[in-house]
């Protein structure tokens, strides 16, 4: 793997595809998800400007089987077509199961796997580097690193230091708890030159303006025009247009997003309730997360409606 061509392809709108079920018997719906993907791609999503990650948060890989998840990112990965690069979520609690994840991710194709540090149990800084150590050594595929602060053991600014030299770490997806402190901007500031990092935390114009190469964007799954031209826009230095974008669509999606997560616990739920209204396949999540459409798709059809969403049935 040549890593300077991996950091500079992992660059853009990065999306995280959200599985889709079928309702009553929760199959995995892969015919969906290969409409969702040529939806992206016929949105104007492409490498430079697009990043797909499969089996993410999102994804709903914490109810999935390993077999359910490889078969998942593969349909991804074929759909695509080489024409976006495509990660692998290969987030899980056992060092093993992550080398598998690894050289199966690998096998059919990805070009990265996303990696966070084990949940349940707190991991140490030590656990943490051996675990990407060992994905590292699993397969010649480019690793991103996801600091999940809020159900992990978090990525601090001394570990990054050391990951940064394992062979294979080219990118970091990064937010921090919010304080006075500037943890955020600091990490962009001292490994943008080493690392693609990819904006977990909203602050697009901040860590654009600081050298961050990626941005995760929801609205990318059901308007990925909407996410491209705000990408334009941070690429041409249209910081104040790119602002005021962000408080138009984004500031109403995370907003009615925070009062969801009172009713039930997940990802993923907000983004396919807005596909299921531009005419694209959608599901509840598995259990645990709980069945949200019954109690907000008229909320979420009246948002989308008011931030100008396209085509919203």
């Amino acid at each position: 793997m040549n890593q300077a061509i991996a950091r500079t392809r992992l660059s853009g709108c990065y999306v995280t595809v959200p599985t889709l079920f079928v309702d009553g018997s929760l199959a995995v719906n892969l015919a969906g998800i290969r409409r969702h993907v040529r939806f992206l791609l016929d949105g104007g999503l492409r490498t430079g400007n697009g990043v797909l990650l499969a089996r993410g948060a999102a994804g709903g890989f914490s109810t999935m089987s390993l077999d359910e998840r490889i078969e998942v990112t593969a349909a991804v990965i074929e759909e695509a077509g080489g024409r976006i690069p495509v990660v692998m979520g290969a987030q899980t609690t056992s060092t093993r199961e992550l080398a598998t994840l690894a050289r199966a991710a690998h096998r059919i194709g990805a070009e990265y796997i996303q990696v966070s540090p084990p949940f349940y149990f707190q991991a140490t800084e030590d656990d943490f580097h051996e675990f990407v150590t060992t994905a590292a050594d699993a397969a010649d595929i480019g690793i991103i690193v996801y600091n999940t602060y809020t159900s992990s053991s978090a990525v601090e600014r001394g570990l990054v230091e050391r990951l940064v030299d394992v062979p294979n770490v080219i990118g970091l997806k990064w937010a921090t708890p919010t304080s006075d402190y500037m943890e955020f901007e600091q990490v962009i500031v001292q490994f943008a030159g080493r690392l693609s990092i990819i904006d977990n935390q909203v602050r697009f114009v901040t860590s654009h303006i600081l050298g961050a190469r990626s941005i995760e964007v929801h609205a990318c799954n059901y308007w990925p025009q909407w996410g491209v031209a705000l990408w334009d826009l941070l690429e041409s230095g249209r910081y104040r247009e790119a602002q005021l974008e962000l408080a138009r669509v984004a500031l109403p999606y995370h907003t009615l997003w925070k009062e969801m997560e009172r009713y039930t616990s997940g990802d993923g739920y907000l983004d396919k309730l807005c596909m299921e209204f531009v005419g694209l396949d959608s599901s509840r999540c598995r259990p645990p997360t709980r069945d949200v459409r019954p109690h907000y798709r008229e909320r979420v059809r009246r948002m989308l409606i008011e931030c100008g969403v396209p085509r919203v049935a």
